[in-house]
């Protein structure tokens, strides 16, 4: 038994995906041979969250609490040791195969109403290869008879090439981050990202840089879009690209925490909502009865010998 399901293969125009019918998970992507992702084996679960679909909520909410519309709520906490509900309650979930070709694949899930979250959501995730690279779209129709507090994320691990995280540059155009508690890794308050040494508004080498935070206050271009690029030796890498519906964007190199994956790649999270916005509110989306949000990004390959797209 492969423990992440069926598993969907993409191929074209120099692009390889596999997605996974358990938690509709991107567990690999590559271009023309080279890695774009750290994924995880085929008969492997992705205890990191490589390439998980994060709903309803990205990232952790404080004590698995919150209060909704005059009523407290609380879901399991899957991340135990430090008191939080972590990325969701989608990411082993089930999902099926509602359509796909050689180059695409689309899978949806029903999330019931469960106690902690009584909300019905009805999910799409959608993956598709073009010359620009993988994109990845996530849209959610609130199907039940009451408001629904919504947030969304991916969160696949880009990989520049050879070497390790301490080889690379990234460049990210977000001037604020979110300071947390050392303990549970919760919001904190807003700080400017240069005495942190999260500056990366220019091409910034990661050698040393230990970083689990949010960004945000990020400088959208004039196409409504902002681009996190992350080079390797010889100017070869990978690029992600999104719009303005994810105005947060959670950074994360794996530390000793993770032996397998410590300094391998960097986690690359655009996000709808900051950590914990179930309960702080901020940038949290509500959907009404029939209300749907579509929330997308595109991986791209960097490489001096490829045309633009």
């Amino acid at each position: 038994m492969i423990p992440t399901g069926t598993q969907v293969v993409l191929h074209g125009r120099g692009f390889t995906a596999i997605v996974t019918e358990v938690g509709a998970t991107l567990r690999e992507l590559s271009w023309q041979g080279r890695p774009l992702v750290a994924g995880f084996g085929r008969h492997d679960l992705p205890h990191a969250y490589q390439g998980a679909v994060l709903a309803p909520w990205p990232n952790r909410l404080a004590g698995g609490r919150y209060r909704w519309a005059g009523r407290d709520y609380q879901v399991p906490l899957t991340e135990p040791e430090r008191l939080t509900a972590l990325h969701g309650l989608v990411c082993f979930a089930p999902w099926q195969v509602a359509d796909r070709d050689a180059e695409s694949v689309t899978l949806t899930h029903r999330l019931w109403p469960q106690r902690g979250y009584p909300f019905a959501l009805d999910l799409r995730a959608h993956y598709a290869l073009s010359d620009a690279g993988l994109t990845f779209t996530l849209t959610a129709t609130n199907a039940g008879a009451a408001a629904a507090p919504y947030g969304a994320s991916f969160h696949p691990y880009l990989v520049a090439g050879t070497g390790t995280v301490d080889d690379w540059t990234v460049q990210v155009p977000a001037s604020t981050y979110l300071t947390v508690d050392p303990d549970q890794l919760l919001p904190v308050a807003l700080a400017p990202v240069g005495p942190a040494g999260y500056d990366f508004r220019s091409p910034t080498s990661l050698r040393g840089v230990a970083i689990d935070h949010a960004l945000t206050d990020l400088d959208f271009g004039a196409d409504g879009t902002v681009a996190l690029r992350l080079l390797g030796p010889g100017g070869r890498g990978v690029a992600m690209s999104w719009d303005r519906g994810a105005r947060w964007l959670q950074l994360c190199i794996p530390d000793e925490h993770n032996p397998a994956m410590t300094r391998q790649s960097l986690a690359v999270e655009p996000m709808t909502c900051p950590p914990d916005a179930f309960n702080s509110g901020t940038d949290l989306i509500t959907l009404p009865p029939g209300g749907e949000h579509t929330f997308a990004l595109t991986i791209s390959p960097i490489d001096p010998s490829r045309p633009p797209a």
